[in-house]
């Protein structure tokens, strides 16, 4: 029963997704940002960790989970050592690679000007 609630968790995400694609002017970029957020909007309110209850490991693959890992990584630390630890939440464990890719991404992109 996992495997069929995964891959339809996956599925509807992508279906989702791809309609957002196809009836909107926003790039695959606003949709992931996007998807990234939601999920770190439903684990601020432990929502998401229910979701990977039901359905299993088909929430851990899709881009939700990136924004899951940060806060999650975030809201753990703060509860240890206060305000701070928010920040440093992002660094921690899993939500390590996910930040530093935002981080080099960002800086990046204010350094560097695409070519037309």
């Amino acid at each position: 029963m996992y495997f069929l609630t995964s891959f339809l968790f996956c599925g509807i995400l992508c279906g989702i997704g791809q309609i957002i694609l196809d009836t909107t002017k926003l790039t695959p970029g606003h949709i992931t940002s996007i998807f990234v957020v939601i999920g770190a909007f439903l684990d601020t309110f432990s929502l998401y960790d229910n979701m990977i209850q039901i359905v299993g490991g088909g929430a851990l693959l899709p881009v939700t989970s990136f924004g899951h890992s940060l806060i999650h990584g975030a809201l753990l630390e703060a509860e240890k050592v206060g305000w701070i630890g928010i920040f440093m939440g992002m660094f921690d464990l899993t939500a390590a690679g996910i930040s530093s890719a935002i981080l080099f991404s960002f800086l990046f992109a204010l350094l560097f000007r695409p070519k037309s």
